[in-house]
């Protein structure tokens, strides 16, 4: 029998970044007693990837800025397949989010008048982005951190949640277990928040820490909700190639914004080759036009560097497979040419970029003042992930919310910059909200021995397994990393699918007969053999939805079907656990947009 022990909570937040702290916030405002469950450190989250800013229509810097332009900007970027519900809740609260943070302590960068300086960024018509220098993400952090703390809150750190608990088709607790220790705790709750972030450790080469092994879509799946979207996976266009002790570290998109720019190895700024149609009237044709929308000029169209990622990805692709690309396959990222432009550009780079600057001097012994940057696409975010409810952030499973970059709606196809740092902040709020309001409704109920037994049974078998066939996690975990970055990354084809999941099967195979030595009390090859789990089944969603989007869309390419299909801009790609067990994807058509919506997106045309 297994031995644990019980925490019992009228919410449980598995998940302490940005989008989690939030829920939890707002949990705790509606009057429920609340946990909170993370996996590292309380803070450490890929929220802190977020050195550009927060999007919201604050219209500050712009005039001309408002929630209408910014829902339209999300829908274009996302390519009309996001939930258009959550695209006008966040475009219409982001603001009110960004505010209200500001009022919590958060300290932005300032006009001349006083008010919340904001940038611009890739995909976004106006100056949108509130900022703090480029380490906006740790401002957001350090604030909800520092409120979360104040309030009545349990929160356990360095826990990893194993398997939701159930009662009939309710979601009503978690059994996780202590990674210091590796003792059992059972946390009992009237409502379930997943804010647990993305999947980027099922790739080789990502920006994401090792937390982000997909393990809220993988806990939600197992516990019968349905995913969505899974193919749409955004490689960050500008992640560090060179040199290897910063490799895969993202170079913040506001160095685009304020000023820097995309050569090829002939030194030629190949972004202006390759300009979607759709995008041709907001993007500048001229050099000269480019650099003036950086500095300001609201009579300026944006630089092609601040196209959407999905597309300034798929060109720096491009320049290195015809030979075109950097010494260590990528290309070439320049914040110092604007020596030529401004007499102070030196010391203009440091307060502008200042994290950018001493992280990579620092790390690297490259002054970004004085020479370029190499770079290249980096697995960074997910657009796909839980299916939500627009308005309560429930997922398909009663009692079960999630909000964040777990979640999936809000970004369609392609997420815009930054668009996910004012999503966690609102649906972080509707799902702690929502959740809290749920439990009021629906007691805890405590779960079953015999099912805490099968679990954890589940969770100790690497320590039992002996033999000539047993294998340890690490080689396993490389080796799901390299074939989902060589066979389902950013180039895509029908073959190349087929082999992953072929793969994937034996893949499965072989976790399953992973065996760690030791013991329990912080062990590192125990946690790799459960992170298996979820990496498996994260990655065989998105192959299997890829395989079924014969086209290629915004974060999802395939080099077989290389244009756009109208037949399939018309449904979102939604995974669930069939009778039988088996992962089965299905096609669901978008619901009608409103027409005042219709016509805000005709009028931004």
């Amino acid at each position: 029998m297994a031995v644990y022990e019980t925490h019992t909570y009228d919410v449980l937040v598995i998940g302490a970044g940005g989008a989690g702290l939030r829920a939890t916030i707002e949990a705790a405002h509606s009057g429920a007693t609340v946990g909170l469950v993370c996996k590292s450190l309380l803070g450490k989250a890929h929220t802190v990837m977020a050195e550009g800013g927060i999007a919201a229509a604050l219209a500050n810097t712009d005039e001309r800025d408002n929630w209408q332009v910014h829902f339209a900007d999300t829908m274009r970027g996302g390519q009309y397949l996001n939930n258009w519900r959550m695209a006008e809740l966040h475009a219409r609260e982001a603001p009110a989010r960004v505010r209200e943070l500001e009022a919590w302590g958060a300290v932005f960068d300032r006009t001349p008048d006083g008010r919340i300086l904001q940038r611009n960024f890739g995909g976004h018509k106006y100056p949108r982005l509130a900022h703090v220098g480029d380490r906006t993400g740790l401002e957001i952090i350090r604030t909800l951190q520092d409120y979360v703390i104040h309030q009545p809150v349990e929160v356990n750190m360095e826990c990893t949640v194993i398997s939701l608990l159930r009662d009939g088709d309710r979601v009503t607790g978690a059994l996780a277990y202590d990674r210091e220790r590796g003792r059992f705790k059972v946390f009992v709750a009237g409502a379930v928040v997943l804010a647990t972030g993305g999947i980027g450790r099922a790739y080789r080469i990502t920006s994401n820490s090792w937390e982000y092994t997909g393990d809220g879509q993988s806990l939600a799946y197992n516990a019968g909700a349905a995913l969505q979207d899974m193919e749409f996976v955004q490689f960050h266009p500008t992640g560090m190639v060179w040199p290897p002790s910063v490799r895969g570290i993202l170079v913040t998109e506001g160095v685009r914004g304020e000023g820097g720019i995309l050569v090829n190895n002939e030194g030629r700024r190949f972004m202006f080759d390759d300009i979607p149609e759709n995008y041709r009237s907001q993007t500048a044709d001229n050099e000269e036009e480019g650099w003036r929308y950086t500095q300001g000029d609201k009579s300026a169209r944006r630089p092609p560097e601040l196209l959407t990622r999905d597309h300034v990805a798929r060109c720096i692709m491009r320049e290195v497979r015809e030979g075109r690309g950097s010494p260590h396959g990528g290309v070439f990222l320049d914040i110092s040419w604007i020596g030529s432009k401004l007499p102070d550009a030196e010391q203009h780079i440091k307060r502008k970029l200042p994290s950018m600057y001493h992280q990579f001097k620092q790390l690297a012994d490259i002054d970004i003042t004085r020479e370029p940057m190499e770079v290249g696409p980096t697995t960074h975010y997910v657009m796909g992930g839980i299916r939500v409810d627009g308005d309560t952030q429930m997922s398909t499973v009663p009692g079960l919310f999630a909000a964040g970059e777990c979640a999936a709606g809000l970004h369609g196809a392609n997420r815009l910059g930054v668009n996910s740092r004012s999503d966690l902040l609102v649906f972080g709020k509707r799902a702690g909200e929502h959740a809290a309001l749920f439990a009021s409704q629906n007691p805890a109920v405590a779960p079953r021995q015999d099912v805490i037994d099968v679990m954890a049974s589940y969770a100790l078998e690497p320590f039992e397994r002996e033999g000539d066939s047993v294998e340890g996690p690490y080689q396993v975990q490389h080796d799901l990393q390299s074939m989902m970055q060589d066979l389902v990354g950013i180039v895509r084809t029908e073959g190349d699918m087929q082999k992953a999941l072929n793969g994937l099967a034996t893949l499965r195979a072989r976790a399953s007969r992973v065996s760690v030595p030791g013991n329990r009390e912080y062990n590192p090859g125990w946690h790799t053999a459960l992170d298996l789990a979820n990496l498996l089944n994260i990655s065989e969603a998105i192959t299997r939805s890829a395989l079924e989007r014969k086209e290629s869309r915004g974060g999802h390419f395939r080099d077989d079907y290389p244009d756009k299909d109208p037949a399939f801009a018309h449904f979102n790609t939604v995974v669930s656990r069939g009778p039988d067990g088996k992962m089965q994807v299905t096609r669901v058509p978008l619901p009608e947009m409103r027409d005042d919506l219709k016509q805000i997106i005709e009028e931004q045309k």
